[in-house]
């Protein structure tokens, strides 16, 4: 299993958010470009990167930061957050980036991904992030009208290879992943799933490992030390 340490950006800084909640945000770092480098001197070989900021809107603010840790690591960078035109894909891809996720684009405009997909391949991958049994987007401001199965199944049927899926009611809040969500989506779908939120315990990690998942993301647990990076990434092999 691929154990993928995450950068949040919001003002070029490094932060974290409680369940999702803007206003309950924490700035772990000013440096984003050095906490990539600490985990790759960790030995990660993948970073998850997500602009807070173009979840909202749309837009690309911390492009920038992005392209800067894939031209000076050597990690495998997947972003998300805002990715809502073949534009934005182009340029995160022509920038460097390994692979991007499309969130509310995948919900809102089948017809996008579809074209994503086509054009791109296995460098497009999903974000499903679940709330109350429902699909989140903009940002997890708002909830679709549609569930995490029929979302996924429809994901399988474009086409769709890696799926990132993230149980929003665990989300920074340090008290162990939804392994029987995972459990379940390792055993119904063959996509590639890589399991994010309250990833908080070695524990975990090895629990995550055994549902033969593709990956896991680690956060909040990083930052506050709950976890040592190092082990981590030894548990995951």
């Amino acid at each position: 299993m691929i154990l993928l340490p995450a950068i949040d950006l919001f003002d070029r800084k490094a932060v974290r958010l409680y369940k999702g909640d803007y206003q309950n945000m924490t700035v772990y770092s000013h440096d984003p470009i050095e906490i990539a480098r600490d985990f790759e001197r960790c030995g990660a070989t993948h970073i998850h990167m997500v602009d807070l900021e173009g979840a909202k809107d749309g837009t690309t603010p911390n492009l920038a930061i992005v392209e800067q840790v894939a031209k000076e690591t050597s990690l495998f960078v997947e972003v998300g957050g805002g990715i809502r035109s073949m534009e934005t894909v182009d340029r995160y891809l022509s920038a460097g980036v390994s692979r991007v996720i499309l969130g509310t684009a995948a919900v809102k405009n089948p017809a996008f991904l579809k074209e994503a997909v086509a054009k791109y391949g296995e460098k497009i991958a999903v974000g499903a992030d679940v709330k109350d049994g429902k699909i989140a987007i903009k940002g997890w401001l708002e909830t679709a009208d549609m569930t995490l199965d029929e979302f996924l199944a429809g994901m399988e049927a474009i086409g769709v290879k890696n799926v990132i899926c993230t149980d929003i009611s665990r989300d920074g809040a340090m008290r162990g992943t939804n392994l029987a969500l995972y459990r379940e989506l390792s055993r119904k779908y063959a996509m590639d799933i890589t399991a994010s939120g309250g990833v908080s315990t070695l524990e975990d990690v090895r629990q995550l490992r055994q549902m033969d998942l593709y990956g896991a993301i680690i956060g909040k647990a990083y930052y506050t030390g709950a976890i040592d990076l190092r082990e981590a990434l030894e548990a995951a092999k």
